[in-house]
């Protein structure tokens, strides 16, 4: 992929992906090199098709793309984030709900994916005729959402589905990008034979943007656009970061303490059943659910009164989303604090 726009954050970079890709879209139906109509000139203004085009980008319950006003109608999460806002009307698909632990549910495990997959095929095909999907946004892992994965077998079917149809797929990195999964970039597990058409990220990238493959950028000037472009500052202190990270073998490290965290998780829930399950993650990249709401508020509050510092996402779920620099001894006192806690509840 060698193209980069750079943008502020990660809810103007998928806003701005999305832009992109309604943009592409519309070029080739269009053909290319054929110039805009008076009517599309005059009729966008007023906000109507044939300017304005019906089109849709389709996004997967659970997934959590951003608050700008495109990125929040592809937000499927929470209902607070997006209440007393006016919403696109955008279509949504299944996410896989996968059964843990994962080599006892196997082939409960292929069967949703392959549900859900046969589900995005339909609604693809459905939406064709009221509100054409121009492109398809997907998370690695959907972390606000609860931290939801799927395996490789399913984003490689996601590609297959989108090119099929002829939708732009969009992996959003805003979350797992950066290095906390172990590799750079969460998608690099799936081994496509295609890669994405747009890749989004902020975050540990310290600034936000969107990659993009060779064809799949808006050839007018100013349709994708803002004052700074990105803060040009944050390019220099990217590149201080990669160098880092490069020297000092920090995926490398980050692979190790999170098989390391993945093993305590275990141990942990296999001392708290009733407390603790469904013990995941890549990397440092991890989670752990308790069994309802109540006990997750009092699980963080707990810890941060211990001086350790974690989120919930989803229904009930406790994330870590440590520093890329977080070594063995950290990750004792994280499992250490949450013992504590755990018991004391």
């Amino acid at each position: 992929m060698n193209g980069l726009t750079t943008m502020m954050c990660g809810s103007c970079s998928v806003e701005n992906a999305i832009k992109t890709a309604c943009i592409v879209h519309q070029n080739r139906q269009r053909g290319d090199g054929v110039e805009y109509s008076e009517d599309e000139l005059s009729s966008c203004m007023e906000n109507r098709a044939p300017g304005s085009p019906n089109l849709s980008i389709l996004s997967f319950g659970g997934g959590f793309h951003g608050r700008t006003l495109g990125a929040l109608s592809c937000t499927r999460s929470k209902a607070t984030h997006k209440m007393d806002i006016p919403a696109l009307d955008f279509p949504s698909t299944d996410f896989p709900q996968l059964k843990y632990p994962l080599e006892e549910h196997e082939a409960e495990n292929r069967a949703e994916e392959e549900r859900c997959l046969k589900l995005l095929d339909e609604t693809i095909s459905k939406w064709a005729d009221k509100s054409p999907v121009a492109a398809a946004i997907v998370e690695p892992i959907q972390a606000e959402g609860g931290d939801n994965h799927a395996t490789a077998f399913f984003f490689q079917g996601v590609r297959e589905i989108t090119l099929k149809h002829g939708v732009l797929l969009i992996v959003d990195e805003v979350q797992t990008g950066g290095g906390g999964c172990g590799t750079f970039w969460q998608h690099e597990s799936w081994d496509l034979d295609t890669p994405p058409d747009l890749v989004t990220f902020s975050k540990k990238m310290i600034t936000g943007g969107f990659f993009s493959r060779d064809s799949i950028r808006a050839e007018n000037p100013y349709q994708i656009f803002n004052t700074w472009m990105g803060d040009p500052s944050k390019i220099v202190q990217v590149e201080a970061v990669h160098k880092f990270m490069r020297e000092n073998n920090i995926l490398e490290r980050v692979q190790a303490v999170g098989a390391y965290i993945g093993e305590g998780h275990e141990t942990l829930q296999s001392l708290f059943p009733d407390r603790l399950n469904k013990a995941r993650g890549v990397g440092t990249f991890r989670a752990i659910d308790l069994p309802e709401p109540e006990l997750l508020a009092k699980t963080v509050e707990g810890m941060r009164s211990r001086g350790v510092m974690v989120g919930g996402c989803g229904t009930s779920t406790l994330r870590l989303r440590p520093s890329l620099t977080l070594g063995p001894e950290h990750a004792d006192v994280y499992l250490d604090t949450l013992e504590t806690t755990i018991r004391s509840l």
